[in-house]
């Protein structure tokens, strides 16, 4: 099939932004410039006066935990997982984790997110989710190691990489999820990255989220959360580290040798009063840093918008450097950065041969004007709301705001039914 996209601001990988028409072949952008008159395209999309970016890779969430949004807020995280979320969430079945991730999908979409790297429990609702809405997904299934069901959630990890790996034409890449280091010990580390190197997989896992994980590390280890990485050979495999607040100099050289990729978390952790990420610094040392929103019951939203936008601005009072991140990189971190945080190649970019993956957002809102840059008024100005157009894999999931391959009415009924159960 031949989509044509006709007349839209394109952001090019350099920043610059141009009118052009974008060709899809298949999954694929066949060509960027102007389509020749000849061309017989079965879909045709009017996007003047839009804007085409990449879309946007949230380079770490759970998904599900939709569910949880506004249950439990304003707390630090330990108290907030011990006793709010991990009690809650014991009372989760699959269907629970299925209608709270096809909310995140209705979220993402609507907002122009077309990746998500996820991890939780019963992923195999998550793999439904992403093979019924169109999104391109990469699954963990989350294992805490120490919890009496530990076992089993490493089996199910090892289950869920075997039959769900490439699956959806490819859109479901699947990693092994050791929680975190305070979740998973050594011991039981060196057997998920055995595990994970048998099959060639990846990693994602929290790390060095807050000061107390750091502090308690040192304690118990006499290493910090990335040394302990190094010892295990989790950073053998290719490791998607999210959080990574609490960092030495030595963390961040350890981090760049493995080429360790970083899922930076600016809303959460703030909410969740965790720190900031030494952004500038990683990047400055060839660290790969992407966004993601964490879970929706601590950021409380999935708008991935708004993660760049908080990553402009808050390492520039941070540092107080208003260069610290500029608009185009801090849109690089929410697309080209993120696709590889998340282990996915020709991804991120609109250029002739990438995967077609893109976003159109409608500038014809207040919030738009005057267009003296493009780029800047996405990342400063635009709400996500101005989220017109949705494509995955050349698949249309959303056209003129209307969602094509979910339900809305029908899944936020469902998701409300299972607040009811699990809060009853």
């Amino acid at each position: 099939m031949i989509t044509l996209i006709k007349d839209a601001a394109v952001v090019l990988p350099d920043g610059k932004t141009q009118e052009n028409d974008i060709v899809i072949n298949g999954n694929k952008i066949a060509s960027i410039g102007k389509a020749s008159a000849e061309l017989k395209a079965d879909k045709v999309i009017n996007a003047k006066g839009k804007l085409a970016v990449p879309g946007f890779v949230n380079a770490h969430t759970h998904a599900s935990m939709t569910l949880l949004r506004s249950y439990a807020d304003d707390m630090n995280l330990m108290d907030w997982l011990n006793n709010m979320i991990w009690p809650i969430e014991a009372k989760m079945r699959k269907k629970d984790i299925y209608a709270g991730a096809m909310l995140a999908a209705v979220e993402m979409i609507k907002t122009g997110t077309t990746t998500f790297a996820d991890m939780y429990g019963d992923m195999e609702q998550v793999a439904q989710m992403t093979i019924e809405s169109g999104l391109r997904g990469v699954l963990t299934r989350g294992i805490i190691g120490v919890a009496p069901n530990g076992e089993q959630a490493f089996r199910e990890n090892k289950e869920l990489f075997d039959n769900y790996n490439g699956a959806a034409d490819g859109r479901i890449t699947v990693m092994f999820g050791p929680h975190a280091p305070y979740t998973c010990p050594p011991d039981f580390l060196r057997r998920v990255a055995e595990a994970a190197k048998e099959r060639k997989a990846e990693v994602h896992i929290h790390l060095a989220e807050t000061k107390g994980e750091v502090d308690d590390c040192l304690k118990n280890y006499g290493k910090t959360p990335m040394e302990i990485m190094e010892d295990t050979g989790i950073f053998d495999c290719g490791t998607l580290g999210a959080h990574c607040v609490w960092l030495s100099d030595k963390d961040i050289d350890i981090m760049a040798k493995y080429k360790v990729r970083v899922a930076h978390n600016p809303g959460s952790n703030m909410k969740l009063a965790s720190g900031i990420a030494p952004v500038p610094k990683l990047l400055k040392a060839g660290v790969c840093v992407g966004l993601g929103t964490d879970g929706a019951s601590s950021n409380n939203n999935l708008d991935m918008l708004e993660e760049i936008r908080l990553a402009a601005l808050l390492h520039k009072v941070n540092t107080l450097d208003p260069l610290a991140v500029p608009a185009f990189e801090a849109l690089k971190m929410g697309t080209e950065y993120g696709a590889k945080t998340v282990g996915l190649n020709n991804l991120g970019r609109l250029e002739e041969g990438a995967l077609a993956d893109i976003t159109l957002f409608d500038m014809s809102s207040y919030a738009w004007q005057p267009k003296f840059d493009l780029v800047s008024l996405l990342v400063y100005s635009a709400p996500a709301n101005s989220a017109d157009t949705v494509i995955v894999d050349g698949r249309i999931l959303m056209e003129n705001g209307e969602l094509k391959t979910l339900d809305e009415e029908k899944i936020i009924y469902e998701a409300a039914q299972s607040v009811e159960r699990i809060t009853a």
